[in-house]
């Protein structure tokens, strides 16, 4: 056996099917097997491997072991003579295996070897190329000095900047998101080092190839996408705290003593400024917006205050203090959370939302002020005209943030995006399906062919040598490859030549019904699966809530009526705490397996969507069906349906 493939699975199911699609076509010409480390996924992931991978052979943890001890399991199963470890959200190029193979069979010196690596939009992975993490060279990443000076040989060693992103380089530190080893190197060094969990066993295992003799090579020749990279949610506490211990057990493990504790001084040190720094991010991320709306409708109300005041008054009365600082604070209040609950704050901003969310807490605000003593209704007119001024403010602020260019602050101004679908016809025609199925209608989808006679085909706009000129005249925002159709090495040429340009790729692996990309590699939403259900998302997790509770409350003022309508009385009071609390809510999925998102992430129902046909015979297809169509397009009305035609079994357990 030549070569031995080892990803390490846990709930990445659309990476990984588009991951082994990739490797599938690579091994084509080589004697190689696959395995898959499952460290217990529960997104369908192996019935997912046993339908569409046969050929693969499957380790299934019972729980997470983490990414060492996962591979450390196939290794030591695995026959080839190469060892590759290889991230599930990755897709390789056809001739990768066999030119790496190449390079190691004529460079018996190389003990492991890497490979050029690009994000989901084409951009180069700076962690292609890493050097040891030494103390100053960690001190002058955790400074920034690094990032001020990219190409200096002395500063930006971390990530070997001063040495070309497209010649074969000797290294130190190879990244184990592709990791090609010799096996008898392994036999020499030992296998990875399962005190770490997750991060720095790649580097503890690079440099252990390096005290044996060995070198590890930089190899840009083949390339492969990484849809991760650098953005593995490295804003949260949690990574910092994983990542900068996993460096403190290298140093431990590899150092002197004195030349350890100094960098575990600076290690402590970046763990403390870096969780600080996250913690006020994420902080600032959730305050920041509320608190910039309430002071600027505090202050505009302030203003129309003392405009009543001095002109319409005229000097014969003024609010009291209970009017500046309780009374206005508190109406306040209510607009921030009705404009929450209504959606004002969810990212992207819709102003729409932000306009129902002020006009609802006016309603609220008007009819407590109807019900308050005389002494404490100050006036109507200043409701109504801060009411107004907090749209205008609240709209201001969004636009003028939409139009700083601040990642976190887009206006929802293109939900209906524009595609473009490079492949052959009915593939082509297979994806512009997913898409317009998807939660937002797509303004348009253009064809693309690969040739210029395949162009003359109904549907197409042209080829992909007019790309350029597309995009221009057609304002495309993203294009999607036919994976079954284009090699990975003409996808990732596209992307490199195509990065400039404010667009998005997305990748539809073939037989599947997700389109994968990347969106932005410093966020933690990174993946970006075009998936069949929004139910999932957010907003409606919120809106499916309040739909649960305004029903909780409703049902619970009609009881002594409505109890005599259902047939499990006890079930049915059961079932009203259950969703009172959070356990249950009134409208749930069917179980349809292989689904995982979103049946697995919805909360246990009462009622399915197929109970609004209590008294029809549906096939399981059309149930599935109800169910699906529910689940992608959601709408608290459907709940609201849902339980008024399927009322006589809210008693169901």
């Amino acid at each position: 056996m030549k070569l031995s493939i080892i990803i390490v699975n846990y709930n990445v199911e659309y990476f990984l099917e588009q991951c082994l699609h990739s490797v599938r076509r690579a091994c084509k010409n080589l004697e190689a097997e696959i395995w898959v480390v499952d460290n217990n996924s529960v997104d369908g992931s192996l019935m997912m491997l046993n339908e569409k991978f046969p050929e693969v052979k499957i380790i299934a943890n019972k729980e997470n072991l983490g990414f060492a001890k996962a591979n450390n399991q196939a290794i030591r199963e695995a026959e080839g003579e190469y060892i590759l470890l290889l991230n599930p959200d990755t897709l390789v190029e056809e001739d990768t295996f066999e030119k790496t193979i190449a390079f190691m069979g004529s460079h018996p010196d190389a003990g492991g070897l890497g490979v050029k690596m690009v994000d989901g939009k084409g951009k180069f992975l700076k962690e292609s190329k890493r050097g040891l993490p030494t103390p100053s060279v960690a001190f002058f990443k955790m400074t920034g000095l690094a990032r001020i000076f990219p190409r200096s040989p002395l500063f930006a060693r971390y990530y070997l900047g001063h040495l070309s992103d497209d010649e074969i380089h000797e290294v130190e530190i190879l990244s184990g998101a592709f990791m090609l080893l010799r096996r008898e190197v392994l036999q020499k060094t030992g296998l990875l080092d399962e005190d770490y969990f997750m991060y720095g066993e790649d580097v503890d295992l690079s440099y252990r190839i390096l005290k044996a003799g060995y070198k590890n090579y930089y190899f840009p020749l083949t390339r492969i996408i990484h849809y991760k990279g650098e953005s593995t949610r490295k804003s949260s506490v949690n990574y910092v705290f994983t990542f900068y211990q996993a460096m403190a057990i290298f140093a431990r493990k590899h150092f002197s003593a004195g030349l350890a504790r100094r960098f575990n001084f600076f290690i402590n040190l970046a763990i403390f400024l870096r969780a600080s720094l996250s913690l006020l991010r994420r902080f600032a991320q959730y305050v920041f917006l509320p608190l910039l709306d309430a002071a600027l409708v505090y202050g505009g109300i302030l203003v129309m205050k003392n405009y009543w005041e001095g002109f319409i008054f005229q000097g014969y009365g003024q609010y009291p203090p209970l009017f500046v600082y309780i009374i206005l604070p508190a109406y306040i209040v209510v607009w921030l959370l009705s404009v929450y609950l209504s959606g004002g704050y969810d990212k992207p901003f819709r102003l729409g939302k932000v306009i129902q969310g002020i006009a609802l807490g006016t309603v609220i605000i008007l009819a407590a002020y109807a019900l308050l003593p005389e002494n404490l209704r100050f006036s109507r007119a200043l409701i109504l005209f801060g009411a107004l001024w907090a749209i205008i403010s609240m709209i201001l602020t969004r636009v003028i943030l939409h139009l700083s260019g601040i990642d976190q602050y887009h206006l929802a101004v293109n939900e209906n995006k524009r595609f473009l679908i490079v492949g052959k016809n009915n593939e082509c025609d297979r994806v512009a399906e997913i898409l317009r199925n998807g939660i937002h209608r797509p303004a348009f989808i253009g064809y693309v062919a690969i040739d210029p006679l395949q162009q003359q085909a109904n549907g197409f706009i042209g080829n992909v040598q007019q790309m350029n000129e597309i995009i221009r005249i057609y304002g495309i925002d993203e294009i999607v490859f036919c994976a079954s159709d284009l090699t990975a090495q003409f996808i990732i040429d596209q992307m490199l030549k195509l990065q400039d340009k404010s667009i998005e790729f997305k990748i539809a692996p073939p037989e599947s019904y997700s389109i994968i990309g990347s969106n932005s590699i410093s966020t933690s939403n990174d993946p970006f699966i075009v998936d069949i259900s929004s139910i999932t998302s957010r907003r409606n997790k919120r809106n499916k809530r309040m739909a649960d509770l305004f029903l909780v409350f409703l049902l619970m003022l009609t009881l002594p009526v409505n109890i005599w309508w259902v047939e499990n009385k006890f079930g049915y009071l059961k079932n009203l705490f259950l969703v009172l609390i959070g356990r249950k809510t009134w409208v749930g999925l069917m179980d349809m397996p292989g689904w995982g998102e979103p049946s697995s992430a919805v909360k246990p129902g009462v009622l399915c969507p197929d109970d609004a046909y209590p008294s029809e015979h549906l096939t399981s297809q059309t149930a599935f069906n109800l169910n699906l169509l529910y689940a992608r397009n959601y709408r608290p009305l459907d709940d609201f349906s849902i339980v008024f035609k399927g009322f006589r079994n809210l008693g169901r357990i």
